[in-house]
């Protein structure tokens, strides 16, 4: 099976992405009472913003643009040193979904208006609960992505370098449409970002010692 995913990534990407929807799904349908409210006093300071719901929804996008980019421009090596993270960072935050059930009360009690930013909002508190939010997937994800873009040698290259500081740019303002569309706690952010540095830390510890086990041969 492994082999055969390596030889076939868009096949390991559709299978993830399904069995992520219906965990997702699992978890929205089931835990519907948090054991633990997250909230810190700086969530209190940061103001509801509508407008903050352009870089919250490119992230579904920037996801799958990254790793068919990945996939088709840089080696194979830098894809699935983006996707191995990516995947299981995601599934560990899965897990303590599950095992500690978190949720939010920071929305707010109404979003006025008829824009289109307003009706964006309005569309996604009604079909994502404030439950299941800590550590944040919108945010690991985004520093995961993010680290992909600066490790890869093909960013290098004078046509692709200003995607390097593009990618940070949208890293931040996803990260801070997280808190302003008051879809989670900076508890929550912290504990995203751990999460992908921690990730990226084994990665590099473990590229190194297959590195160590290559030269022994």
């Amino acid at each position: 099976m492994r082999n055969w995913f390596s030889r076939h990534p868009v096949s390991f990407m559709a299978f993830y992405l399904v069995f992520y929807l219906a965990a997702f799904h699992w978890l929205e349908a089931n835990i519907t009472v948090p054991d633990v409210w997250v909230h810190c006093h700086l969530d209190d300071l940061i103001p509801f913003c509508k407008y903050a719901i352009v870089p919250y929804f490119a992230w579904f996008v920037w996801i799958p643009f990254t790793l068919f980019y990945l996939l088709w421009k840089a080696p194979r090596a830098d894809f699935w040193r983006l996707c191995l993270p990516l995947f299981a960072g995601m599934t560990i935050a899965l897990a303590c979904y599950v095992i500690l059930p978190t949720g939010l009360d920071l929305r707010p009690y109404r979003v006025y208006g008829n824009d289109i930013f307003a009706q964006a909002v309005r569309m996604l508190y009604a079909t994502d609960t404030p439950l299941n939010v800590c550590p944040s997937i919108h945010v690991f994800n985004s520093v995961t992505l993010m680290m992909a873009y600066y490790r890869s040698h093909i960013f290098e290259e004078p046509r692709r370098r200003w995607m390097r500081p593009a990618s940070a740019v949208l890293c931040m303002s996803i990260i801070a449409s997280t808190v302003l569309l008051k879809q989670h706690s900076c508890i929550d952010v912290l504990l995203g970002i751990l999460l992908a540095m921690a990730l990226d830390t084994a990665m590099n510890a473990l590229e190194r010692s297959d590195a160590r086990a290559l030269q022994r041969l």
